[in-house]
């Protein structure tokens, strides 16, 4: 077997906020948007070869509902994301909910954790930093 891409899809109530966060605050593309009703029901967003899929409760509910109940029950997804520049990074989350505000790890990241607007946290972290003994 060879992998050639894993793609995290996230689900969200509402979709759109999620691309704002990405698209304004990162510097993403929407590549890919499917409307459902009023609203998204489906997007993908892409900076380089990073790439993430969000789809809302409302269309996974009709497209896969025993999925979609999953993802209800279970909650939030934890996203980790290299970055060059934490500061850069740390810059563009204003107004952003901080659930671990900046520290240095014992493998030697510096990271944050924030909530993205549906919910999942989002680990930035620059591997820049000495291992602490």
């Amino acid at each position: 077997m060879s992998v050639k891409k894993i793609t995290p899809v996230l689900f969200a109530a509402e979709i759109e906020p999620c691309l704002k966060f990405w698209v304004e605050r990162f510097g993403f593309e929407k590549t890919v948007e499917v409307p459902e009703s009023n609203k998204l029901g489906f997007a993908i967003v892409q900076e380089g070869d990073v790439e993430l899929m969000y789809q809302s409760y409302a269309s996974a509910d009709k497209d896969a509902p025993a999925a979609a109940a999953q993802a209800v029950r279970k909650g939030a997804t934890f996203l980790y994301v290299e970055v060059e520049n934490l500061e850069e990074t740390i810059g563009s989350l204003k107004g952003i909910e901080v659930v671990m505000p900046v520290r240095t790890t014992f493998y030697g990241a510096r990271e944050i954790v924030v909530k993205d607007p549906a919910g999942h946290f989002v680990t930035f972290a620059q591997m820049s930093a000495a291992p602490q003994k």
